[in-house]
């Protein structure tokens, strides 16, 4: 598209920079060239492991591999007008290779391109393979800076006395980090669970059996065939398949990103409260405007874009998981143009992820006002007195709580007012002066250090 303002989508005009990476692996070209390349990776591999394709020379052998290396967008302009007459996308990438193939010394070796495969043979291994590769070199990075900026924030807050809310009200303290850690415990679980994720594929034909492949050759073992050939690319052979794989697989990791997106929503919406508590500061970019009319406004627009992309991008997810474990029979054509929608799901992410990091960068904890908060809020140590007279062994302790601080807004001179005319020993006076806002984290600050120190 010559110029981005008549884009039909954000994803390749507003957000072009935040998701122009993606291209490599989900747009129309990178469906084309990955198909193209593993129709030559098969004719090689039937040359090197099977007798159905005569040995390859060397400079045949580079002639193949710089097809496929070099497989440019014009190349993909030709498949496309092939297309047009065949209506068949992968047949008119067959035509354009054998058309290329039959110029030089490979002439013999046609009638093997594409042996014994169904369509779905190739298009849904060049999609593992994209899910894959996109997975190791764009998603994953991503979401690893925002794992950096998480740490350095626990680290960073990891002693800042905060108020804590239960069902929006004020609750005990905790520290900044604590609540920073949290979010990065539950992200790295995830992260290790896709980076570990295993893409399955199917190499065996139009119902699964290998049926051609056995017909046209039947002492080659198919199904070792299979195995090695895909896992040489990278990709798992499914146990068993139809014209389709499981899709399960899959959805498996599409499961774990929506997981992940969703982790990431309750901290854009928290970041948000954050800044709107003024427990956060929004550093003042030059130049920048909050409003049309309010000069003053610093507005925490980052973190409202990533919550409307992660929201798309989850719908997206949703829908494939509502659709791809079902097709009629041994397959219909609704998956096809469900999967070919994978880059926009992959994209809302990629938006929303450098969003997060935007704006991660652009915050800073106001320890000012979360102090002021907490010297307003005398109340929420009772928690802690209650279970200081518990332990002295005083049974009505949650009771005289209760009634001093339920619905009260409680002051330190309060607060050891009711100490003084407590008739119980000196120690525990003692124990429960030394109660504040500011001190009764518990074990925050350790829970922190275990989180930060534990190996990735």
């Amino acid at each position: 598209m010559k110029n981005q303002l008549l884009s039909l989508s954000p994803l390749d005009g507003r957000y072009l920079e935040k998701t122009v990476a993606l291209r490599e692996y989900f747009s129309e070209f990178a469906y084309i060239r990955s198909r193209a390349r593993l129709e030559i990776a098969y004719l090689i591999a039937l040359s090197q492991e099977t007798d159905l394709v005569r040995p390859l020379t060397s400079q045949e052998l580079a002639f193949l591999q710089n097809l496929a290396d070099n497989f440019s967008l014009e190349d993909a302009e030709q498949v496309k007008k092939l297309e047009q007459v065949t209506r068949h996308d992968l047949k008119a990438i067959e035509n354009f290779l054998r058309e290329r193939l039959a110029r030089v010394s490979l002439l013999d070796c046609l009638p093997m391109l594409h042996f014994g495969l169904t369509s779905e043979d190739v298009n849904l291994s060049s999609q593992a393979l994209d899910l894959k590769n996109a997975r190791d070199f764009v998603l994953l990075p991503a979401l690893d800076e925002i794992l950096v900026k998480l740490r350095a924030f626990a680290r960073e807050y990891q002693s800042t006395p905060m108020l804590a809310r239960t069902h929006g009200q004020p609750a005990v303290p905790t520290t900044f980090g604590k609540e920073i850690a949290f979010f990065v415990m539950r992200l790295e679980k995830e992260r290790e669970r896709i980076a570990a994720h295993r893409f399955e594929a199917k190499w065996s034909g139009a119902v699964g059996n290998y049926n051609a492949q056995v017909a046209g050759a039947p002492n080659v073992d198919w199904i070792a065939f299979e195995k090695k050939f895909l896992r040489g690319l990278g990709v798992e052979p499914a146990k068993i398949s139809t014209q389709l794989i499981p899709y399960d697989n899959w959805l498996r990791y599409f499961q774990s990103l929506h997981l992940i997106n969703s982790i990431l929503l309750d901290l854009a919406q928290d970041f948000w409260r954050y800044i709107s508590d003024d427990f956060l500061k929004l550093r003042v970019v030059e130049g920048e405007i909050g409003s049309s009319t309010m000069p003053q406004k610093v507005n925490p627009i980052d973190f409202e874009n990533a919550e409307g992309n992660l929201g798309l991008a989850n719908a997206l997810f949703e829908q494939y998981l509502r659709k791809l474990p079902i097709s009629r029979l041994q397959r219909d054509l609704s998956d096809s143009t469900v999967r070919r929608s994978f880059g926009e799901a992959f994209g809302h992410t990629l938006v929303a992820w450098r969003s997060l990091v935007k704006g991660l960068n652009r915050v800073e904890g106001h320890r000012a006002s979360l102090k002021s908060t907490l010297d307003t809020h005398w109340e929420i140590v009772a928690e802690g007195a209650q279970s200081i007279l518990r332990s002295a062994g005083i049974a009505s302790a949650y009771q005289q709580l209760k009634s001093l601080t339920r619905g009260k807004r409680i002051t330190k001179e309060s607060y050891h007012a009711w100490i003084e005319n407590l008739d119980v020993d000196e120690s525990i006076k003692f124990r429960l002066r030394e109660l504040s806002p500011q001190s009764y984290l518990g074990l925050a600050e350790e829970i922190v250090e275990k989180i930060l120190s534990e190996e990735k």
